[in-house]
């Protein structure tokens, strides 16, 4: 018998059923599927994510799939799947939850903007912990403080296990120290020099002030702007060609100094050659191009070119075209350096506005709303109208923000809708101030106040004001739409208690009650009339000290009772009363008693201030006061407690409160004031270096004049005082603040000169 026959066909016996077994291993039905190692994630979610369900077949490729899976979820770090029997049985090792994140070091990044940065990262607490994500913050945060100028920025993290599968993360932040800017270098420039670019730039080599100034800090975004401005610099100079063709910043080795360059390529000088208009529709080609700032023969300005597209867009816009469209068409001539324009006009539909809806007013009634818009329902679109719609809503004060949109209505191309969306503010409360100023000393004030009482728009005030010379209290009602065509009127009771003696001026008390009313008559949509009526008692009292010009007056007019009338013309156009940049307000007004009151006087007065912006971030201001007062039928004199007075931080600065023009005889020479007074100044206001975009601070330099006169003196200007200094000016959360210092350069020796003086409250100049 041949044995090794037997031993092969044994060999080839085990083989195939070796093979059987493998087959059988590769590929099984799944019966059941069993979890195991969940704390946190359910069972549920990972069958969610199990691309293999009960009664499926599946084989080794099948199982690879299912483990990818559930990796691709991140919530696990390892995942295994075995066989027992014909159950699966699943296990998983879960990432830990992240517990809590902290983070320290940072001072340039506020904790709001680093907690916006994780956000946006998807990294918080609460969600599982993931290792790529948390790299990719690291970045982010280093990438923030590079894009800062702080190139040595480094950022490291932290993650400490936890009890329950959880993790804490800290992130330490080392800020470094940031690279200043050493040199801006301008490459190709011929026609304008480094300088003369380099002051259109808000980057600025460092210097030695740049501690305060803020100089030499480097910022991408920043960059980007200058680039622009340069840019603009050249297309509004007629360079219509410029183009910058490279930027490259590089930093040294340490990290701390960087030098920039900007490639430019200027090319020729444009000048503007034939313009036309084409015109859709009924408009006037002529009034169109009475709008176009360009110029045939005058050197080409993208500006100009910018500003009259977009005058001929509001224009049309006012009449009613919402939706007009102007093109600007350029033909160049590259051998004679000219440039031809052609304004394409298209109007399209004349639009009329269908619906107002208001949103967002939860007190105040859409009727209070609705009066003080401009654009109405069914009228024609204006786009003037819209804007000072807004600025009239701006002015109640009843809201914290105002949004106008004017969407189109759907399948009409000559209709829209008006939204207007208010956010209202808090108008019933009680507000208690505390204010400083050179001729009251300190000022406490105590206000309850319903501003849009019931949501109505009225108001009910109740006030409180202390100070070294008097005490105030006044209660007023007032009814800013007395009749539909927004008449306003006030009634009002009020106390008043005077005592200078507190003061740097002529001694004497004053007790004075008042009751009357007061009209607001709008006559146009930036000019008003004021008229009131008010009658007076007033109780009149002199000390030891009190100047013999006051007291034979106090003692034959201790005890009067007075009607008196006013009026008043004013005009507003500021753009806004805190702190204007261009506009004017002026009024003229006139205050007389009543013939056949126990004193019969008058005073008119005139006050006026203007302002034009000059540059970027220049204001040039101009003011002025004027004053007169007398008696007449058998009072001879203006009452010397209405007289007029200068002198301190809201008239003329630097010198004392109340302390210009004629003094008592006698060794005490106390301020007496006068009948007649001219006080006037021109002002250059600028930002606070290091704060160019500020809206609450500035500066100014500023040249103060003025005088107060008897009435038996004449108007002498040889006798004006004058100051200069420099004012520094803050809208903070108490209130204004203002700080001047200046110094009279004609002053007498009998003038009280104060160089320094401070103001908390009450509005600017």
């Amino acid at each position: 018998m041949n044995v090794l026959p037997i031993k092969r066909l044994i060999w080839l016996l085990i083989v195939a059923m070796t093979l059987v077994n493998v087959a059988r291993a590769e590929t099984f039905r799944v019966d059941d599927i069993r979890v195991e190692g969940v704390q946190k994630v359910s069972a549920g979610t990972i069958f969610n994510y199990l691309p293999i369900k009960v009664g499926d077949t599946i084989d080794t490729e099948i199982i690879r799939n299912a483990v990818r899976a559930l990796f691709k979820t991140g919530f696990f770090r390892d995942v295994q799947i075995r066989r027992e029997g014909q159950i699966m049985v699943v296990v998983v090792q879960e990432r830990p939850a992240i517990a809590s994140i902290e983070y320290t070091g940072n001072k340039e990044l506020k904790d709001e903007d680093v907690d916006d940065l994780l956000s946006r990262n998807g990294l918080s607490t609460g969600k599982v912990f993931n290792q790529p994500l948390l790299d990719r913050v690291t970045q982010s945060l280093e990438d923030e403080y590079f894009s800062r100028g702080r190139y040595s920025a480094r950022v490291e993290t932290t993650i400490t296990p936890l009890p329950d599968n959880r993790a804490g993360i800290t992130i330490d932040i080392d800020e470094g120290r940031r690279a200043e800017i050493r040199e801006i270098k301008i490459i190709g420039n011929e026609q304008f020099s480094d300088s003369q670019l380099r002051n259109e730039m808000s980057l600025a080599i460092s210097k030695w002030h740049s501690v305060i100034t803020h100089d030499g800090r480097y910022s991408k975004a920043e960059l980007t702007a200058d680039v622009e401005r340069i840019n603009s610099f050249y297309l509004d100079r007629g360079y219509l060609e410029f183009k910058v063709v490279e930027t490259d910043v590089s930093i040294s080795a340490n990290k701390q100094d960087l030098f920039i360059s900007i490639v430019v390529a200027e090319g020729p000088r444009y000048t503007v050659g034939s313009i036309g208009v084409e015109v859709e529709g009924d408009i006037s080609r002529n009034d169109v191009k009475q709008l176009i700032m360009l110029k045939p023969g005058v050197v080409y300005s993208r500006q100009d070119l910018v500003a009259s597209q977009t005058a001929i867009e509001e224009v049309l816009a006012d009449q009613g075209y919402a939706f007009a469209t102007v093109n600007s068409i350029p033909e160049q001539r590259r051998d004679a350096a000219i440039v031809n324009f052609t304004f394409i006009v298209d109007p399209g539909p004349y639009v009329y506005i269908r619906r107002i809806n208001i949103v967002g007013n939860e007190s105040t009634r859409d009727e209070v709303i609705r009066r003080e818009l401009r654009q109405l329902e069914g009228a024609v679109y204006s786009l003037s109208k819209i804007r000072r719609s807004r600025e009239r809503l701006a002015k109640l004060g009843f809201f914290r923000d105002i949004r106008i949109q004017t969407p189109r209505v759907s399948g009409v191309i000559d209709q829209v809708d008006m939204l207007v969306e208010v956010e209202e503010r808090s108008t019933g409360n009680f507000n208690f101030g505390v204010g400083y100023s050179g001729s009251e000393k300190l000022l406490l004030q105590a206000e309850i106040i319903r501003e849009n009482l019931f949501g109505t728009g009225r108001e009910l005030r109740f006030k409180v004001d202390h100070s070294a010379l008097t005490k105030i209290y006044d209660v007023a009602y007032r009814n800013p739409y007395y009749t539909t065509h927004g008449v306003s009127r006030e009634m009002f009771v009020a106390q008043r208690n005077v005592d200078a003696t507190e003061v740097d001026s002529a001694d004497y008390h004053e007790d004075t009650k008042s009751a009357g009313v007061r009209y607001r008559i709008p006559l146009t949509e930036f000019d008003s009339i004021s008229l009131s009526a008010a009658l007076e008692d007033i109780t009149l009292a002199s000390t030891v000290d009190t100047p013999v010009e006051f007291g034979e007056f106090i003692n034959n007019y201790s005890q009067s009772t007075t009607l008196l009338l006013s009026g008043g013309l004013s005009r507003d156009t500021r753009d806004n009363r805190h702190f204007p940049s261009k506009g004017f307000w002026n009024r003229v007004g006139a205050e007389i008693s009543f013939p056949g009151s126990d004193l019969e006087f008058y005073t008119v007065s005139a006050r006026g201030v203007w302002y034009r912006p000059i540059g970027k971030n220049l204001t040039f201001g101009l003011n002025g006061q004027l004053g007169y007062g007398a008696g007449y039928g058998e009072l001879d004199a203006l009452p010397f407690y209405k007289n007029f007075y200068a002198g301190g931080a809201r008239s003329l600065r630097g010198y004392k409160a109340r302390s210009l023009g004629p003094r008592s005889i006698g060794t005490d020479k106390q301020s007496l004031g006068g009948s007649k007074r001219i006080v006037f100044g021109s002002e250059l206001k600028f930002p606070v270096p290091g704060m160019d975009d500020s809206r609450d601070k500035r500066l100014s330099l500023f040249v103060d004049g003025g005088q107060v006169y008897s009435q038996a003196q004449s108007v002498d200007v040889s006798d004006f005082r004058f100051s200069t200094g420099l004012a520094f000016e803050w809208m903070s959360a108490i209130g204004p603040i203002a700080f001047s210092y200046a110094i009279p350069f004609n002053d007498s020796l009998e003038d009280d000169v104060e160089h320094f003086q401070f103001t908390l409250g009450g509005l600017f100049r």
